[in-house]
């Protein structure tokens, strides 16, 4: 029978399932409580929450989740980083404290969008650019036609521009031609 304890931590792991946008697991075997600590810290300021789960547990809570992919990143000694807004964050600044800090803890692999992750995926996704940086780049490739349409559109207007003012700048080009010819005479 399962204790009021153990259904609360289930609970709670199933709503960081459900409300999360990746889910990485991590195996924190021979990690020290300052590290903990630490990299707790850091996830915590970059909206990233590191769990500290039981494999029974977190097995619970994947499936009342509907989030069976969940399963295959628990195993051994498992912490779940859990992050909530932009997915290649998590994983970036994840993989960016555990290689600056050489903490013995690994990456055992990830979940995103109902699939599951391996680690080199999760190194990938670390690696992509932030939502922002994206959308911006995005952006950037869907003005630049626009910008080359609007160029070419107002090339015929300058051409004609440039044709009916170059009869006044040979105008006045010749006139000071004929002004400096006389003074120098």
């Amino acid at each position: 029978m399962p204790t009021p304890e153990k259904e609360e931590q289930v609970r709670q792991i199933q709503e960081l399932i459900e409300t999360s946008t990746v889910a990485i697991g991590t195996n924190n075997n021979g990690l020290s409580v300052a590290d903990m600590t630490e990299l707790r810290r850091v996830l915590r300021e970059n909206g990233v929450r590191l769990r500290v789960v039981k494999n029974t547990l977190a097995h619970i809570a994947a499936d009342e989740a509907g989030a069976p992919a969940v399963k295959d990143i628990v195993t051994g000694p498992t912490g779940i980083a859990f992050g909530f807004d932009d997915p290649a964050v998590a994983a970036k600044t994840l993989t960016e404290h555990l290689a600056s800090s050489r903490i013995p803890m690994t990456i055992v692999g990830g979940y995103l969008s109902g699939r599951s992750l391996t680690p080199e995926q999760v190194d990938n996704l670390a690696k992509l650019p932030s939502k922002e940086v994206l959308v911006g780049q995005v952006l950037g490739q869907l003005q630049a036609p626009i910008a080359g349409l609007v160029g070419t559109l107002q090339a015929p207007m300058r051409n004609l521009a440039y044709v009916l003012s170059a009869p006044q700048v040979g105008l006045v080009t010749a006139l000071k031609a004929i002004a400096d010819q006389k003074e120098s005479e």
